[in-house]
């Protein structure tokens, strides 16, 4: 054996053992201070290890966020159910730190510049700033806190910034006091926990009742309104079978606010407001090792207001449910791979203006769509047959579709985008059929007329 060689072996062995050693580091502690941050695989652990703090990875990209999750003994499958800066990952975890700066949890990137922070001013802050911590507790809340007196009103708490998962002991609903709003949102998608177009939240009317909203503006559920005797929803039937959750309704002239415990405090359980746009109850199957959905909501995917985006349909027995509308794609490839959708859909051919011919010399067609869901939005006319509405549309530059009703003799026209369309099943009676503008090139054989028309059918 060549002994010159033993001295290199063994360093290499070394890299190796530290690379490896550098894949987790548990800090042994559950609380980040001033004279101790948190950079890398580096991370906290509540005292009874039921939460886990650090980096992590959600894609396959190369952005970094701080986050929180149940640790490996209590859930096997890594769910992380709070985001630090979900809106500005950082790009190297190893340069970049998150610790206790101007009594401030703070997050900085690789160039020291400030991504994320707890934002507490300096008025409200008691002691100096080394007597500040962040205690990651066993109920999930990251704490800011006074390191001496743990018996005062947080500086700061995770509880009070939802990101998409409710946990037991939290709150979903509004503090008076400080105008401060708790509610979910939804990732954008599975790999990017960025805050996505579906929310959770406390219906600001008055109600004593949850809704879910499609980009803060557009309600498509209600829960019902709280039936404190029964203590269920109205509109969640699933809660009557409920021997897990023991939910509450508090109000009063400071805050309003939906909670829930668990019967049973082993039992682990979350809500989701799924990047689906639908609120998830979920236990933790210690026996299958996995989790088990409790109830959904809305039950039916399609139910779920601009889950599809633009020109696009939701079809309710077919998977995945979302598919352009025939002459559009896929506006973003990468999103769809993900089951992100809201991006929606993009015209492959673009249209003619008004009664203008493409050089072949023939105008845009209409594609006919049956047992469809009509879209919102749509401007209304009286005409006297289907030949005029359609040609109303036609000579619009901005009308992308229009539906006529024999009964009525009413004209429906749509400009713009073409929102929440849904295809419904054979059995249902309810669709009406929709025309979509598109470019004559799209159909295999133009119609020399503008009556003559292209059907698509649904089997």
């Amino acid at each position: 054996m060549d002994t010159k060689t033993i001295p290199t072996k063994f360093m290499l062995f070394l890299l190796f053992l530290c690379l490896h050693l550098r894949t987790h580091v548990s800090l042994a502690t559950d609380a980040i201070t001033a004279d101790q941050s948190l950079s890398g695989d580096e991370t906290i652990v509540s005292s009874g290890g039921v939460f886990e703090l650090g980096f992590f990875k959600p894609g396959k990209l190369p952005n970094y966020y701080v986050g929180m999750w149940y640790y490996k003994r209590v859930v096997t499958v890594k769910t992380v159910v709070w985001v630090a800066n979900r809106k500005q990952p950082v790009s190297d975890r190893f340069t970049s730190m998150l610790g206790i700066i101007d009594s401030n949890l703070v997050l900085v990137d690789e160039t020291k510049s400030l991504v994320w922070s707890t934002n507490v001013t300096s008025t409200t802050t008691s002691g100096s700033a080394t007597s500040i911590q962040a205690v990651l507790l066993d109920n999930g809340n990251l704490v800011l806190r006074v390191e001496s007196n743990s018996s005062l009103l947080p500086l700061w708490q995770s509880f009070d910034h939802p990101a998409h998962t409710w946990l037991a002991g939290s709150k979903i609903g509004f503090n008076n006091v400080t105008k401060q709003t708790q509610k979910l949102t939804s990732w954008k998608n599975s790999e990017d926990p960025a805050p996505g177009l579906f929310s959770l939240e406390l219906d600001p009317n008055g109600s004593n009742s949850y809704i879910l909203l499609w980009n803060s503006s557009r309600q498509y559920w209600t829960s019902g309104s709280w039936d404190e005797h029964n203590r269920i929803f109205s509109l969640i039937p699933e809660m009557r079978l409920n021997y897990i959750y023991n939910c509450s309704y508090v109000t009063n002239e400071n805050e309003s606010y939906f909670t829930y415990a668990l019967y049973d405090p082993k039992k682990i359980s979350q809500a989701v407001m799924h990047f689906s746009g639908q609120i998830q109850q979920l236990t933790w199957s210690e026996t299958s090792k996995q989790w088990i959905l409790f109830w959904s909501q809305p039950r039916k995917q399609c139910d779920v207001y601009g889950l599809c985006g633009a020109f696009s349909t939701c079809n309710a027995t077919s998977l995945p449910s979302c598919s352009c509308l025939k002459g559009f794609e896929p506006k973003r490839q990468g999103d769809w791979n993900l089951n992100d959708h809201a991006s929606g859909c993009s015209r492959i051919t673009g249209l003619q203006c008004g009664n203008a011919t493409s050089l072949n010399g023939t105008q845009d067609q209409f594609l006919e769509m049956t047992r469809m869901t009509l879209s919102e939005n749509d401007q209304y006319a009286e005409v006297g047959s289907i030949v005029e509405c359609e040609s109303i549309c036609l000579n619009h530059c901005s009308c992308t579709a229009y539906s006529y009703s024999y009964e009525s003799g009413g004209c429906s026209i749509w400009n713009g985008d073409l929102l929440h369309q849904q295809q419904l099943e054979a059995s249902d009676t309810n669709g009406r059929t929709m025309y979509i503008r598109l470019a004559a090139s799209e159909f295999e054989n133009p119609p020399k007329s503008r009556r003559r028309i292209e059907t698509l059918r649904f089997r």
